[in-house]
């Protein structure tokens, strides 16, 4: 099919406000269509497709004979009106696809694609019943913004994340205020620079309220005054919406993307709440080595193969055309397919978690022959009858440097599977380690520390951390996890501590698929600080991110286990 490319093709919204759109129509004819919708600008290399990219080729829809629309959303780029995030997603969302319904080379049906922002605008039209709407792919994108995104399933901040997200976002509307002749201030772009650039640089001298954003108003203060799973967040919570979805959709994310622990329970909230039969059955999960931009599977510290290298676009392909043209492929594609990490094989599955999971208990425990330093720990699978604690200061002034995991952006040597030596020798860092495996044991699901602890302090957090020790003395993160302690029972809800009282909570450690080999050990870290990933706890129980590096008071943290307080890391075994 021959393709017509228009560029900057006006719409307009209900509320008067012109979206502009990169358009490929068919020369002739009729095609269903798949749409793009970005803050990050449509012309930009970035959506060019292949593997260092989560966005599948233009070139492979229109091969495929799709006509494509990649739209700039309101207030960026292009589009007239005023971005704010997520706020006009759904109407903006919805008066694009009416747009296209008019259009003569329009066959009616459409689907939508992109990662990211770009899979959240694809949730806003999937609960929103869109006419024409017959299918959605969201790449690295999950439906809850609070849990999914800017805070994480323990309620802290995701800080690096937030700060280099508005950084990025504020510069390009510094730098179209400056090109459209709007007054402005150009040393902006200067004050930003830092925290675009390198995350690093949000050190542990600048508490949050010393940020260049601080103050700059719109999203980034509200974000931050809002730590609380409140009214605020709960409104934007499209999660709890699964049940208006009647069409399939097709996720795919990597094992250290930040919104991964999210995206796999949006999937599995659609199969089992989903509107329709057909968005329950017809929905997919595709799940490799890769982070939030990198699809290689290749990283300074670990190299998943060849087999990793990702491309989404046969996928989406192979997806749209089932589902937009009912085209029933000769072998029909999994419902789930995921990369297990460790014999660094693809797998097929029927559902997840898989079926056959085994929730088992690896309890925690003092000294013994398998501590890989002196003074630590082990996990043993029979619970030890001794009561036992072990005791770590936390100092936020001080904090446990991060290295690695599902974060971004995306520097290397600061996300995804990073050697853990460089920070399990500090004295804040619990490590415990079974025994040497001369079993394969593979470990596939949700993860989650259930933990006995207590602190001198009224708040602080506790951070979670599997680990692969290989038998050279690598030791790389798989996932991990924080939680705030005042959001031990709600993150809506929070409840300072009484000092030196004894609590069990529950640490959300995400999600990972991997083998421990043969001579290998299985780890599990605690802490209280993972910076910047996540904004230190400053131990006072106020609000966080108006406290000044004074405000801030260390914590004695105790981590109890054994006899009647069974601390334990849960892993989703499965047998093979």
């Amino acid at each position: 099919m021959k393709h017509v490319y228009e560029r900057n093709v006006a719409m307009k919204t209900r509320d008067g406000v012109i979206l502009y759109a990169d358009v490929w129509r068919p020369l002739e004819g009729q095609a269903p269509t798949l749409l793009m919708r970005t803050p990050y600008n449509k012309e930009t290399t970035f959506f060019g497709g292949g593997p260092n990219n989560p966005i599948p080729s233009v070139i492979a829809f229109l091969n495929a004979g799709y006509a494509v629309v990649w739209q700039d959303a309101r207030g960026t780029y292009t589009s007239d009106g005023s971005f704010t995030p997520k706020v006009n997603e759904i109407e903006d969302g919805q008066d694009t696809a009416a747009w296209i319904l008019e259009q003569d080379w329009s066959d009616g049906s459409i689907g939508t694609y992109g990662g990211s922002y770009m899979g959240m605008t694809q949730w806003a039209l999937a609960i929103s019943d869109t006419p024409g709407l017959k299918a959605i792919a969201p790449t690295v994108a999950s439906a809850n913004w609070y849990s999914g995104l800017w805070y994480s399933q323990g309620g802290a901040l995701c800080l690096s994340l937030v700060t280099w997200w508005n950084a990025m976002m504020y510069a390009a509307e510094e730098q179209r205020a400056l090109q459209n002749g709007e007054t402005s201030d150009p040393s902006a772009l200067m004050r930003l620079g830092a925290a675009l650039v390198d995350p690093l640089s949000l050190n542990e001298a600048t508490p949050v309220a010393d940020l260049p954003l601080h103050g700059k108003g719109r999203w980034f203060d509200d974000w931050l005054a809002h730590p609380d799973f409140d009214d605020y967040w709960q409104s934007q919570d499209w999660s709890q919406s699964m049940s208006s979805v009647t069409v399939p959709v097709l996720a795919s994310t990597g094992w250290y993307d930040l919104k991964m622990h999210e995206q796999v329970a949006d999937f599995v909230r659609v199969r089992t709440q989903g509107g329709s039969e057909l968005a329950r059955d017809g929905s997919r999960l595709v799940i490799g080595p890769w982070d939030h931009t990198n699809l290689t599977g290749e990283y300074p510290d670990r190299y998943f193969g060849t087999l990793a290298l990702g491309d989404l676009s046969a996928s989406h392909v192979e997806f749209f055309d089932q589902t937009l043209r009912g085209r029933a492929p000769e072998t029909p594609a999994p419902r789930v397919r995921l990369f297990v990490m460790g014999i660094d094989q693809w797998r097929d599955e029927q559902d997840f978690p898989l079926p056959d999971t085994r929730y088992t208990d690896y309890h925690l425990a003092s000294g013994g022959a398998a501590n890989t330093r002196d003074g630590d720990g082990t996990l043993d699978l029979d619970a030890p009858s001794a009561e036992a604690r072990d005791e770590f200061r936390y100092d936020p002034r001080n904090p446990v440097p991060t290295a690695g995991g599902a974060l971004l952006p995306s520097v290397p040597g600061f996300i995804g599977p990073v050697d853990q030596r460089a920070v399990d020798g500090r004295e804040d860092v619990l490590c415990y380690t079974g025994p040497v495996l001369t079993e394969p044991v593979e470990v596939t699901g949700f993860v989650e520390l259930k933990v006995f602890v207590s602190s001198t302090a009224v708040d602080t957090d506790i951070t979670a951390k599997l680990v692969d020790v290989f038998p050279d003395g690598r030791a790389i993160n798989l996932c991990d996890g924080i939680l705030r302690l005042r959001y031990r029972n709600s993150l809506s809800q929070p409840e300072l501590m009484e000092p030196g009282e004894v609590y069990e909570v529950t640490v959300p450690m995400s999600v990972t698929s991997n083998v421990f080999l043969p001579g290998h050990r299985i780890r599990l870290d605690i802490s209280s600080s993972n910076f910047p990933h996540y904004d230190r706890n400053s131990n006072t129980g106020g609000v966080i991110s108006s406290e000044a590096l004074e405000d801030m008071v260390v914590a004695d943290n105790t981590v109890h286990h054994g006899g009647a307080r069974p601390s334990r890391l849960v892993l989703p075994i499965i047998e093979r």
